[in-house]
């Protein structure tokens, strides 16, 4: 697309930071566009100028909703004609935001439940940190367990950032309670590391997830999100029905969404 027609719908920014958690996974923020609104869980589509042509990509907005800035999750893609571009971006450069946020992934959709759980593999893990950046999420669950899976233990980002809102919670006095699990699959893992190992869905199906935080996923107290590989998120969906728990729907009911994030 051009500059020229996509400047129609989207905002020229600047990029501002970037932090580098491995050589593929790294976190940037841009400034955020005057008037920008979006809901946590929800996200961008940011476009790169290349070879004078606009080409744009969909990421989930990390921050807060109130938040003077925007920030992002990525993974670079080998050769990937987007992600190769932004890994060589510097501060300072241009950034295009699209005026519109999307997605339906957001925690206010469910109107019960006492458990928020949120799955996520690789970058899938995003939205929920805008997520537990709100206030109200943590006064209407009783319990948020954040499951997220990968591949090596250097992928295991924003642990710190999980321990912060867990103790601002705290000097809050909100009443939720925050598990935070980690779980790796191509390397052992020893039994004071804190880490489990193996798939999310093999987790999820032989009970792990529901001895390790002490909790019972069912359809009455429940409510579920899974974020990543869509191999991972069709599982998951498989695995939930079994347990007699449906898709969350536009005109209600229902105790799960789901987002390919690939």
């Amino acid at each position: 697309m051009s500059v020229d027609v996509y400047s129609e719908k989207a905002s020229c920014e600047r990029l501002l930071s970037v932090h580098r958690w491995t050589d593929k996974l790294l976190t940037f923020r841009t400034t955020r566009p005057a008037g920008y609104a979006f809901t946590a869980g929800q996200f961008a589509r940011l476009g790169l100028e290349i070879d004078g042509e606009i080409v744009s990509r969909a990421y989930s907005i990390t921050s807060a909703v109130d938040e003077d800035q925007l920030e992002y999750y990525a993974i670079v893609v080998p050769g990937g004609k987007f992600t190769t571009r932004l890994d060589a971006l510097r501060p300072g450069d241009p950034v295009w935001v699209e005026k519109l946020s999307y997605g339906f992934m957001t925690a206010d959709r469910f109107t019960d439940g006492k458990q928020l759980w949120m799955l996520a593999t690789g970058t899938g893990l995003g939205p929920y940190l805008s997520i537990l950046q709100q206030k109200e999420v943590w006064e209407k669950f009783d319990d948020m367990v954040v499951v997220h899976g990968v591949r090596q233990r250097e992928e295991l980002a924003y642990a710190d950032k999980f321990e912060a809102l867990r103790q601002q919670a705290k000097s809050q006095g909100l009443p939720g309670r925050l598990h935070y699990l980690r779980a790796v699959t191509r390397e052992e893992v020893t039994p004071d590391s804190g880490l489990l190992h193996g798939r999310i869905t093999t987790l999820l199906r032989d009970g792990t997830l529901e001895r390790t935080t002490g909790l019972a996923i069912d359809a009455a107290q429940s409510r579920l999100m899974a974020c990543g590989n869509p191999e991972m998120v069709t599982e998951v969906r498989e695995l939930l029905r079994e347990r007699g728990m449906t898709p969350l729907r536009r005109a209600g009911g229902g105790q799960f969404v789901t987002e390919d994030y690939w």
